[in-house]
């Protein structure tokens, strides 16, 4: 369930409060929620998976992406979040929160081709946003 991006952060398609425990289990130390509340009647509310990081001693931030996009900010507020932690991304299917990572990271520096490679190894495409994360690593 938990797809390894690299050695500190890991994707997921929707969670729930239950997965919470599995993830703090798996070492994770943080939980980053890119999914708009209110995007599907079954999801659960980021409040709900908010509550149950905070039972069991996760940081959680809510920085959800919609289909308008990608800022500027969310991008910086994804890469504060990571520093230092060992996190769990999660959206709808996972990819806006890979989207998002390899972003954050290229911003960061790290090689475009390293991300894009990584991403790939987990079953995402980063290619719609790689002449940007080139880009932005190259700065």
């Amino acid at each position: 369930m938990f797809l390894k991006l690299s050695e500190t952060v890991s994707v997921a398609p929707q969670i729930t409060a239950a997965d919470v425990g599995a993830a703090k289990a798996a070492g994770f130390t943080a939980i980053i929620n890119n999914r708009p509340d209110g995007e599907a009647p079954d999801q659960p509310p980021g409040e709900t998976i908010a509550a149950a990081a905070a039972a069991e001693g996760l940081a959680y931030a809510y920085i959800p992406m919609s289909h308008g996009g990608i800022t500027p900010d969310m991008i910086e507020a994804v890469r504060k979040a990571l520093e230092g932690q060992n996190t769990l991304m999660f959206c709808r299917s996972g990819t806006r929160s890979t989207m998002l990572w390899g972003l954050a990271e290229a911003s960061a520096g790290k090689d475009a081709d390293a991300l894009a490679e990584a991403a790939r190894a987990a079953g995402y495409d980063l290619s719609p946003i790689y002449g940007v994360m080139q880009q932005m690593a190259a700065r």
